[in-house]
């Protein structure tokens, strides 16, 4: 399962560093992150729950760079 969400992310090197920590997510089989549309497109482990694998990501992000932002 595929999903995209809106993201607030400042510089693409941060963008870059949301990237690498969504994909070291558990649940999340690869990440996607496009700094000029501001969209993160992720794709889900089979059988992984979306909701909390996205609580996870969000919170990885946020170590990486404070102000970056998941709009789920």
């Amino acid at each position: 399962m595929t999903s995209t969400y809106s993201i607030d992310v400042d510089c693409a090197a941060c963008a870059d560093k949301m990237e690498n920590a969504a994909r070291k997510t558990a649940g999340v089989k690869s990440c996607t992150v496009n700094f000029m549309m501001q969209r993160m497109i992720v794709e889900f482990e089979e059988g992984a729950d979306k909701d909390q694998v996205m609580k996870s990501v969000r919170k990885n992000c946020r170590r990486v760079d404070s102000d970056a932002e998941i709009f789920i």
